[in-house]
């Protein structure tokens, strides 16, 4: 019986990506329906139910870490769900079939199907705390940035990185009424804000992309959007810092339980520990770096982007398909 092996040392890994991008295009197919009806969870399900389909033949020996919940609670793609067609490497798999899902069932722009794979055993565990406040730049914060400091300082730090001024940097930050101080802050230096409704994944790529306007992303977001953030930002060079925002007293403990250091900064390399990481997304509806699904004619086209870190190569991929004959 041979012994497992990983990412890195299963030779045709280079076209993992390619058979991954497949599933995420499935998903994003399947949600389109959806798209502005004002059913989230049915949007949700059939991406999903595609996306499970698909990841099926996928070469690799895959389980999932960064899921929907465990078994008993998770009607979707759940934590400790074997995932691929059992040969290949042996892998870390994070999914989220929409990152987006109210912008989905609200026709707004920005929803994204996203899978992030690594080595087995590479992807961080957050035991059950589902918020991280996190702070994401491109390649110009390495060094410059640090969470632990308050906002008005990376900004300005990381405009004179830059070369630009102040008022030229532009900070994404999910709207919500627990970062009205942090907004207030960031404008009070000078800076402009990019408020999103929902999404943070994308907020976080565009914010380490070289040709995005949005220059940093910050601010409490889901524990699992930053892992899988992270392995995209692990191609782009960029910077990605994290600490765990328990949520209340419960989680705070469980947290503790589990031996977690709360003041701990997490970098990209303790969120996703493997150097050999993809990350491919594909567009619902039309983002800042992706155009959503559309219908051109007699076909379907999707548009999506594939990162591998280990070479830095990122790819954008579209797809015209007839949907009579898709599979």
């Amino acid at each position: 019986m041979t012994e497992p092996v990983s990412l890195g040392e299963w030779q045709p890994d280079r076209n993992l990506a390619m058979e991954l991008v497949r599933a995420t295009e499935a998903a994003a197919m399947r949600a389109t329906p959806w798209i502005g009806r004002g059913d989230k969870n049915a949007a949700d399900g059939a991406a999903v139910d595609a996306m499970r389909r698909f990841l099926s033949t996928v070469n690799m020996n895959g389980a999932v870490v960064i899921g929907e919940g465990e078994k008993d609670d998770a009607p979707w793609l759940y934590n400790g769900e074997q995932v691929g067609n059992g040969e290949g490497a042996e892998c870390d798999v994070a999914v989220d079939p929409i990152d987006g899902t109210r912008l989905t069932a609200e026709g707004r722009p920005g929803a994204l199907s996203v899978i992030a794979v690594a080595d087995r055993g590479s992807m961080y565990d957050p035991s059950a705390v589902f918020y991280m406040d996190k702070l994401v730049c491109g390649p110009a914060g390495v060094g410059v940035v640090d969470i632990r400091r308050p906002i008005g300082e990376n900004v300005r730090a990381l405009a004179r990185a830059k070369g630009v001024d102040v008022s030229d940097i532009r900070v994404a930050v999910l709207d919500r009424p627990r970062h009205e101080q942090l907004i207030a802050d960031i404008r009070d230096a000078g800076a402009g804000t990019r408020l999103i409704m929902d999404g943070d994944v994308a907020g976080g790529v565009n914010a380490a992309r070289w040709d995005s306007r949005i220059d940093m992303c910050v601010g409490i977001g889901g524990t699992p959007e930053g892992i899988i953030t992270a392995c995209a930002v692990k191609a782009l060079g960029g910077v990605i810092q994290g600490r765990l925002w328990p949520k209340d007293d419960e989680e705070r403990q469980k947290a503790l339980d589990a031996g977690h250091d709360l003041d701990r900064v997490l970098e990209a390399n303790d969120l996703v520990a493997s150097d050999n990481c993809y990350f491919v997304a594909t567009g619902i509806t039309s983002a800042d770096f992706v155009d959503g699904v559309q219908r051109r004619g007699p076909f379907v086209r999707a548009e999506s982007i594939v990162m591998r870190s280990h070479s830095g190569t990122i790819r954008h991929v579209i797809s015209d398909m007839d949907p009579d004959r898709w599979s």
